[in-house]
């Protein structure tokens, strides 16, 4: 038996991907996977989607049954926190008293909730959402709930007031800034969503700052500095900060998450990054990013593993997300920011199906296509360097989705 051991912290979705990939690469050392949570690693984006509205339990959630970890020799350990990363001495310790040995380590601590610090942001009723232990208390709310405010029109709490709504819930969404989604999208996007949970019955209102949480011991409404909007819970959606709080006491690199290269690797060569945590370069984008999605998770997590038994793999993956919300299922390809131009194909006022191409300096840098996968697909062989767009065709809907790519 060899004597290596890899631990990875963060029993997530990135964790559980990094510990299958190192068994399936062939990894001859030991695997221990450490998570705080009590359950087995579980999928997050349908805890806002088909978990909160029912279609979807806890055993469903759950990325392979927990028994298949140790059936492939991995050792989780669950309820458990790491406290500290000792580099020198190559050992974690955890808050279960142990301190275990590493070989290599993979930093797969993910993001955390942000908090809202105004008064009353204790009082009970008031809930965030990031955890299924989260989605469980908002989900035994519901059941004596006739109506919910949703602080943050992201895509979080956007998703949020739609299964909430689904359950019968009268939703209002409050927003600071002047439109839902306007740190990620166009303003066409954030248009069209305004009007279907308006359409849906959800009341949006931007350009709504919140001023504090109003109740006794129990949440009963959001002050809003001179109006009050009474309600019977509030959900807090109002984006995420990546856990860093190990690595920094590790001393390792960190700025905005845990810098790696495009190996995985953060400033020690025998600690890894992977996930929500980790802020890794881009060559398709020419800059660095800090991506939050399970794709960016999984991909990224295979890229360490493999270069932990030694493949050298680089990670350059085109990103891609997505959003469910009523009967809209928007997917996204690529990253938007720093888009200097448009193109609109479908009428987003008039229908639930439509693209926005993003484009920088006349070339695709992203694509929010909302029920139309045709077009998602195209936009991901664009970035992917397979094909290139046929630019004068992108906004006539009357072309067919394969004609807007021609051959490099």
């Amino acid at each position: 038996m060899s004597d290596k051991n890899c631990i990875i912290i963060g029993a997530s979705h990135a964790g559980a991907q990094a510990a299958t990939s190192l068994v399936q690469d062939g990894w001859d050392g030991g695997i221990v996977l450490i998570g705080d949570e009590r359950v087995a690693p579980y999928q997050r984006p349908p805890l806002s989607k088909a978990f909160l509205d029912g279609r979807m339990d806890e055993e469903q959630l759950l990325i392979r049954p927990a028994e298949s970890y140790t059936e492939h020799g991995i050792d989780i350990r669950l309820g458990t926190r790491v406290l500290r990363i000792d580099r020198a001495a190559k050992t974690v310790t955890t808050d279960q008293g142990d301190t275990l040995p590493y070989t290599k380590l993979i930093l797969c601590t993910g993001a955390d909730v942000r908090r809202i610090p105004i008064p009353g942001a204790d009082l009970s009723g008031v809930h965030y959402l990031r955890t299924m232990e989260d989605v469980e208390a908002i989900k035994a709310a519901v059941g004596s709930a006739k109506t919910a405010a949703i602080v943050g029109g992201g895509y979080i709490g956007l998703e949020a007031a739609a299964s909430l709504t689904k359950l019968g819930l009268k939703v209002t969404v409050l927003e600071a800034m002047d439109r839902v989604l306007q740190r990620v999208t166009a303003p066409e996007v954030s248009e069209f969503y305004t009007r279907i949970h308006s359409e849906e019955g959800v009341t949006v209102r931007c350009g709504t700052g919140v001023k504090g949480f109003v109740g006794d011991d129990q949440f009963a409404a959001v002050d809003l500095g001179g109006e009050q909007i009474k309600a019977d819970m509030v959900i807090v959606g109002i984006g995420v900060i990546p856990n860093v709080g190990l690595a920094e006491d590790a001393a390792l690199e960190v700025d905005n998450g845990i810098t790696v290269d495009d190996h995985g690797q953060t400033s020690d060569p025998d600690i890894f990054a992977v996930g929500d945590c980790a802020n890794h370069p881009s060559a398709l984008y020419g800059r660095r990013l800090r991506l939050e999605s399970v794709q960016n998770a999984a991909d990224q997590a295979k890229i360490a593993a493999a270069n932990i038994v030694g493949k050298d793999r680089v990670y350059d993956a085109v990103p891609w997300f997505w959003s469910d919300q009523f009967d809209l299922g928007l997917k996204i390809a690529g990253v938007s920011d720093g888009y200097d131009d448009v193109i609109v194909r479908g009428d987003p006022r008039a229908t639930r199906s439509f693209v926005i191409w993003y484009l920088k300096a006349g070339k695709l840098i992203a694509a929010d296509c909302i029920n139309r996968p045709k077009e998602f697909m195209v936009a991901r062989q664009v970035l992917g360097g397979m094909k290139t767009l046929n630019l004068p065709k992108l906004g006539d809907d009357s072309v067919d989705a394969k004609d807007l790519m021609q051959p490099l």
